[in-house]
C-alpha cells in the first residue's frame, strides 16, 4: 500500500510544485510587469509607471499587508523558512501538518517572492509538499512511521519537480527529514521523487536548473583551489545561518506590535534594499 501512496504524494506534491511556481511569476508580473525583474536594473514598474523606480519601495510593504494577516490567522505554522518546520514536525509532532498550510504557504511565500522578497523556492516548496504527504497519511489514518515517510516523499518530490533534480530531492528528504537511508525508506522516497520529477518535466519542460559550462582541469593547483573554495563557502554559509537568526531574534526583541503586521513594516526595509541593490527582488 505505500508504494501507490509514494506515488500518488509525487504526482501531487509535482502539481503543488508547478502551481507555485506559477504563482511566484504571477504575483511578480503584478508588482512589476516582468517574469523575472532582477535581470532588468533599476527599472520603472510596468502597470506603476508614476512611481518610477519608487514602487520597489511599495512592493513589499503591500505583499506583506497581504500574507502577514493571511498566514496569523489562517495557518501560523506556515510562518518561517519551512525546512525547519518541517524537520520539527517530524522530530516532535509525529510528522502531523495541518493541510491548511500547503495553500497558505503557497500562497504567501508566492506573494513574499512576487512582491520582491530575495528568498528561493526551496523552503516554501519542501513545507508544500511535507504538508501534502501528511494530508494524505492523515486521511487515510496512516500510523506515525508511516505520516513520517510521507512527509520525506512529499519534501523530496517538492526540491525533485521545482530543480527537475531527483536525485537531490533523494538525498535531501533521507539526510534532513529522515535522517534514516533504510532500503525501505529509500525506495519509496526515490519513486516518490521520480513521480513529481515527471510530472515538472511534463508542465515546465526538461531544463536544468543550472546551466554550466564544460570544465576541464588544466593544473593541479585548480584542486587546491577548489578545496580552499570549498572551506570559505561552508564559513560563509555558517556566518550567514548565525547572522539570520541573530536578526530573527533581534526582530522578536524589537517588535512589539500585531504579529500579523510585521512583515508590512519589515517591507519597508526590503523595500529600500531593492532601491539600492534591485538585483535582490525575487527568487535568488
Amino acid at each position: 500500500m505505500l508504494v501507490p501512496l509514494a506515488v500518488m504524494v509525487g504526482v501531487l506534491t509535482g502539481l503543488g510544485a508547478v502551481a507555485f511556481r506559477w504563482l511566484v511569476e504571477f504575483f511578480t508580473r503584478m508588482f512589476t510587469g516582468y517574469a523575472d525583474y532582477s535581470a532588468l536594473g533599476r527599472v520603472a514598474s510596468a502597470h506603476w509607471p508614476a512611481l518610477g523606480w519608487w514602487f520597489l519601495l511599495a512592493a513589499p510593504v503591500i505583499a506583506g499587508a497581504v500574507y502577514g494577516p493571511l498566514v496569523h490567522h489562517f495557518a501560523p505554522e506556515a510562518r518561517g523558512h519551512g525546512v525547519p518546520e518541517v524537520m520539527f514536525a517530524v522530530a516532535r509532532n509525529k510528522g502531523r501538518i495541518k493541510p491548511q498550510v500547503t495553500v497558505v504557504k503557497a500562497l504567501a511565500s508566492a506573494l513574499c517572492i512576487g512582491g520582491g522578497g530575495s528568498v528561493g523556492r526551496e523552503g516554501p516548496i519542501v513545507q508544500i509538499g511535507s504538508a501534502t504527504g501528511s494530508a494524505v497519511g492523515q486521511w487515510l489514518r496512516r500510523d506515525t512511521d508511516r505520516i513520517c515517510l510521507l512527509v520525506a516523499c512529499g519534501a523530496a518530490g517538492g526540491i525533485s519537480a521545482t530543480f527537475n533534480a531527483p536525485l537531490a530531492g533523494v538525498f535531501f528528504a533521507l539526510e534532513l527529514i529522515l535522517r534514516d537511508f533504510a532500503a525501505e525508506s529509500a525506495g519509496v522516497v526515490v519513486l516518490s521523487s521520480v513521480a513529481a520529477a515527471v510530472v515538472g518535466r511534463t508542465l515546465m519542460g526538461d531544463h536544468p536548473f543550472l546551466s554550466l559550462p564544460g570544465f576541464t582541469v588544466h593544473r593541479p593547483v585548480e584542486y587546491v583551489l577548489s578545496a580552499a573554495l570549498g572551506v570559505g563557502a561552508g564559513v560563509v554559509g555558517t556566518v550567514f545561518s548565525r547572522v539570520l537568526y541573530w536578526v530573527e531574534d533581534a526582530c522578536d526583541w524589537l517588535w512589539r506590535g500585531p504579529q500579523w503586521a510585521r512583515p508590512a513594516l519589515g517591507g519597508i526595509a526590503l523595500g529600500a534594499l531593492l532601491i539600492a541593490l534591485p538585483q535582490m527582488y525575487g527568487v535568488g
